[in-house]
């Protein structure tokens, strides 16, 4: 009899290899268009799970909530499950003026300014995705004509300190592209984990804006970060098909 995970409340009997990881619950409802034969799996604490089919894929969403901590709960337990790649699909706040609201940024690195990542190994460990992912994911998102970047993230754990504008500055001009609270520690318990990762962001905030405001919009389901929302959903599914016929 398999064992249900003591968090996300999944056992290893699924047979699911791939993982789409919104921070949200509430974006679960919106990658469910884009699958078929849905099964609500369950919904405990900030993780929601379903699976499904993207073709004739069998692919499980699952929210981690917000933050590096639940992210490597997440981690730890679909790994034990049998997930085999993950991919975040999450929102970040640019700090370049030419990453747009409704852009992705494709990460391929990310500063580790979190507190979970370090409670795994120091910082001279690197948070990187796995390369083939990665490649899937910009090659998707290329057939797809949908506007990203490729380049470096920040991930931290707040957004309401009172040094934010100079922190956002100081990386802003060492081209970091934008920052979010996930990416850092998806990359690093990742790869000590074996797991195949990658991270899309949707930029929600424009460089320079109020974070709270914007996401406040973002929530409501105004502007253009809607578009990048279902652009990070199509662009995640479609790299699990590519990196799928990779591995077969």
């Amino acid at each position: 009899m398999s064992e249900l995970q003591a968090h996300i409340r999944l056992s290893d009997d699924l047979g699911i290899k791939y993982a789409i990881m919104p921070g949200d619950p509430a974006r679960i409802d919106r990658i469910i268009p884009y699958l078929e034969n849905v099964k609500e799996l369950g919904f405990n604490r900030e993780y929601r799970c379903v699976s499904g089919l993207y073709k004739g894929i069998k692919i499980l969403a699952i929210s981690t909530g917000m933050g590096g901590s639940s992210t490597a709960i997440a981690i730890e337990e679909l790994k034990n499950i049998g997930i085999e790649a993950m991919i975040r699909i999450g929102s970040c706040g640019a700090v370049q003026p030419f990453v747009k609201v409704g852009d992705l940024v494709l990460v391929n690195a990310a500063v580790r300014d979190d507190g979970t990542s370090q409670t795994y190994i120091n910082l001279k460990y690197p948070a990187v995705p796995d390369v083939f992912l990665l490649n899937c994911c910009i090659e998707a998102a290329d057939e797809n004509n949908f506007s990203y970047h490729i380049g470096f993230a920040r991930s931290h754990d707040s957004f309401y300190i009172d040094n934010e504008d100079q922190i956002n500055n100081f990386w802003s001009e060492r081209g970091i592209l934008g920052s979010d609270m996930e990416t850092s520690t998806l990359f690093t318990v990742g790869r000590l984990r074996g797991i195949k990762t990658a991270s899309i962001l949707n930029n929600v905030v424009a460089c320079g804006e109020d974070t709270a405001d914007s996401i406040g919009n973002y929530a409501d389901g105004e502007n253009l970060a809607m578009v990048g929302e279902k652009n990070e959903i199509i662009t995640a599914l479609e790299a699990f098909v590519k990196l799928d016929s990779k591995f077969k």
